[in-house]
């Protein structure tokens, strides 16, 4: 390097990668964590690459550069030692680099006033939350993210300890200052508060994740609900209106055991309001990868229960999931006949489900397999709702024709479906998505 240039060599340790030193202790939370245990970490000694004594002969320039560059950085505190070479004489070089105290750290990497929060912090923790200064100590960077909202945050946890798993709803809690947005919208560090402070059976550890905050803690929740609407016109569930479209949460859901022999489980809300009549039929609207909002109506598993979704990798790894909760469940209009009659009306599925599926029939396992492996086409899908609306009647036509007795899980998968469509109910035309 020339001399005099003001560029420092690559090969010794820079003031500038000093303080980077010095930001990384900070960013690893050894500084703030050091105010909660008590710890001594002044003088803290950096790492730093320093000349040799053969770099005296033939770099000494830019040495001296480079020892004017440390020591002109006010923060830190040069450790020398002395080298004697046969050129230059005794020459005093660094052979270390430290910083003195806390102040001239945080000074330099431009901390000094987020420390000062933090002590205030760990001032109010000592006095009104002892217990969270092992998490505090664990985690101080993030307690320093929610500075603004500590005592809020700390108000919350304290009135839940002195009340777990208290069965009400978040809105309910009633703390001055505080309001149930305030909550909801602090559930992530809340948790860490929360699962540091309460004893384990106020917390149930089977709800994980901020969306299963309320229920982890003995909050109520909002009831899941169940929409359905009967495809009988003359099973009247509510006086004289005929088949209504009507919610109910799935406790009231579950006890309602209503006078029906079939129920179908639809995922497309058009489809679901367009289902044709069908002599002691129910119409439940689909609940997607969730199943929770049926799995207390025990009055289910004495129903036939067909499941209509897309034919697609995720329309046969819900139907799988289905079939955990209601073992009995059969599929319509997801077979191999109903793809390849609606051939132009295919779609990409784009992202498919590749996992293992175990609750599948042959047939339905078999074209699982055929669509994940694209051996019909690239990502072949066809949706629910494109499917003709002529070739939906035929098949629930053929569940009614079905005796009593075999309107039960034991029903025959040919009972579901036909081939191909009894003359007078298709055309030759391409099908449409409205039929």
């Amino acid at each position: 390097m020339p001399a005099g240039s003001g560029t420092l060599p690559a090969d010794w340790t820079t003031p500038a990668q000093l303080q980077a030193l010095a930001m990384r202790r900070w960013e690893r939370g050894e500084i703030l964590r050091s105010a909660v245990n008590g710890e001594t970490l002044f003088p803290m000694r950096l790492r730093c690459t320093v000349p040799v004594g053969a770099d005296l002969a033939t770099r000494f320039n830019e040495i001296r550069h480079w020892i004017a560059a440390l020591e002109t950085t006010a923060a830190l505190r040069l450790e020398w030692k002395e080298v004697h070479h046969r050129v230059q004489g005794w020459q005093r070089i660094p052979s270390g680099v430290w910083i003195e105290a806390c102040e001239d750290l945080l000074g330099w990497i431009g901390r000094a006033r987020d420390f000062q929060r933090f002590a205030g912090l760990l001032a109010i923790t000592r006095a009104q939350a002892p217990h969270l200064l092992h998490w505090l100590g664990r985690r101080p960077l993030e307690a320093l993210a929610h500075a603004a909202h500590w005592e809020h945050l700390l108000a919350v946890v304290a009135w839940i300890r002195a009340h777990p798993r208290p069965g009400i709803y978040l809105r309910q809690v009633d703390l001055p200052g505080i309001h149930s947005k305030f909550i909801e919208s602090h559930r992530g560090i809340l948790t860490e508060l929360l699962d540091a402070s309460l004893p384990e059976d106020a917390i149930d550890r089977s709800h994980a994740g901020v969306a299963a905050f309320a229920p982890r803690y003995g909050f109520r929740t909002k009831p899941l609900r169940v929409r359905f609407r009967p495809l009988d016109p003359e099973l009247r569930l509510l006086g004289s209106v005929k088949c209504p479209d009507v919610t109910l949460d799935h406790a009231s859901f579950a006890q309602l055991d209503p006078p029906v022999t079939t129920v179908i489980l639809c995922e497309n809300e058009i489809n679901f309001l367009a289902l044709p009549e069908l002599e002691a039929g129910l119409a439940v609207f689909g609940a997607g990868y969730g199943w929770d909002a049926l799995g207390n109506a025990t009055w289910l598993h004495a129903r036939q229960m067909l499941y209509w979704g897309d034919i697609d990798t995720h329309g046969f790894a819900i139907l799988d999931q289905l079939r955990a909760v209601f073992g009995h469940a059969r599929s319509l209009l997801m077979d191999r006949a109903t793809l390849l009659n609606h051939r132009a009306w295919w779609d990409r599925e784009h992202s498919p489900f590749t996992g293992r599926l175990d609750r599948l029939t042959a047939e339905e396992s078999d074209l699982f397999h055929d669509l994940r492996h694209d051996r019909l086409g690239e990502a072949v899908r066809l949706e629910q709702e494109r499917i003709r609306f002529s070739w939906v009647r035929t098949r629930l036509a053929a569940l009614a024709c079905q005796p009593p007795s075999t309107a039960t899980h034991d029903l025959a998968p040919a009972a579901l479906g036909c081939p191909l469509l009894p003359a007078g109910l298709g055309d030759s035309s391409p099908p449409g998505p409205n039929g």
